[in-house]
């Protein structure tokens, strides 16, 4: 097995998987604003292991797998690794898939999502719900092991209704994972109150206890690299993992950019935009894009009024227009 996790420098930096967010364009879109010393991994979105064995839906659920080749020349340029993150709840499928996207698709690892709190997900007994099935679990991760020689990681939660992340944790750890990320929030908080930094380090410390090759790595509210490096030392992480925090700025990953002007602002916008008509044409609705725009019109003179016109814009051409205008105003 070729495990990069071993190789990474730390505090290891990643970017979470999300639903209808981390697609081709917008990794790229991020990694080409990063600084390499700040992102080291991105992932896809959730692709189901279930749909992939179907020849009609394999289709459909294969473009969350979508590389863009001017993706994967940043990723390169920059040598930031790309994983895949797959879900489920049958380990046979586990291992059919894993084996299909290590043969078919260039990925430096995969991801099992146990960690997605959605109920229409949870109520199948997918993701964060196999806390409560720990042989599952620990099956799952084992057959998907064997089906790869890609290091294979666990991403998850603390809990279903309540905080387990001792007995949890020490049940994946047992798979010998290449490394566990960690959301400080149960199942059923979903997204609300604040992560729990002091469950990730029980988390950590569980790991250093069972299997201390498995990297650590702890996710949930970190809004700054600063922040990020604080709570590796305080909690003994290997690195964190960012989610929602790249909503509140894509340049994230590099902190010295702060106060950006206008004009990049907008750049960027027009870059996305342009990346996604590139990749996905008719395929996907231009509504995916807006929550994005949210984040590039924002602190300048007429934000407000340039972001409520691209909400009402019903093509990319509009987009385009509106943003030129706007541009040389």
């Amino acid at each position: 097995m070729t495990n990069f996790w071993k190789d990474l420098q730390k505090p290891i930096f990643a970017l979470a998987p999300m639903e209808d967010v981390t697609d081709t364009s917008f990794r790229e879109v991020v990694a080409r604003l990063s600084d390499p010393q700040f992102l080291h991994i991105l992932y896809t979105e959730f692709t189901s292991v279930d749909g992939m064995s179907h020849p009609v839906g394999k289709k459909r659920v294969g473009e969350r797998l979508i590389v863009s080749e001017s993706e994967r020349q940043i990723l390169k340029q920059k040598n930031i690794k790309l994983i895949a993150q797959i879900w489920g709840r049958k380990p046979e499928l586990f291992h059919k898939i894993a084996a299909e996207i290590t043969s078919e698709y260039e990925f430096d690892g995969l991801d099992i999502n146990m960690g997605c709190p959605v109920k229409n997900v949870v109520k199948n007994g997918c993701c964060s719900a196999l806390i409560n099935e720990p042989n599952l679990a620990k099956e799952i991760v084992l057959a998907t092991k064997e089906a790869t020689h890609l290091p294979v990681s666990v991403k998850t939660r603390t809990g279903i209704k309540s905080h387990d992340t001792e007995n949890w944790i020490a049940n994946i750890m047992e798979t010998k994972p290449a490394a566990v990320i960690l959301h400080g929030r149960t199942q059923k908080q979903q997204s609300d109150g604040l992560a729990d930094w002091n469950e990730i380090a029980k988390g950590a410390h569980v790991r250093d206890q069972i299997n201390p090759e498995t990297k650590f790595l702890g996710n949930g509210d970190v809004l700054s690299v600063a922040q990020g490096n604080e709570l590796c030392l305080k909690h003994g992480l290997d690195g964190i993992m960012v989610g929602r925090g790249i909503f509140h700025n894509p340049w994230f990953f590099d902190p010295e950019k702060t106060a950006l002007p206008k004009t990049e602002k907008l750049e960027q916008l027009l870059l996305h935009t342009k990346l996604f008509e590139q990749n996905w044409g008719g395929k996907k609705n231009l509504n995916i894009l807006k929550r994005f725009y949210k984040i590039y019109t924002s602190d300048f003179a007429g934000a407000a009024v340039l972001r409520a016109k691209l909400m009402d814009a019903k093509t990319y051409e509009e987009v385009y227009q509106i943003v030129t205008e706007n541009h040389n105003n």
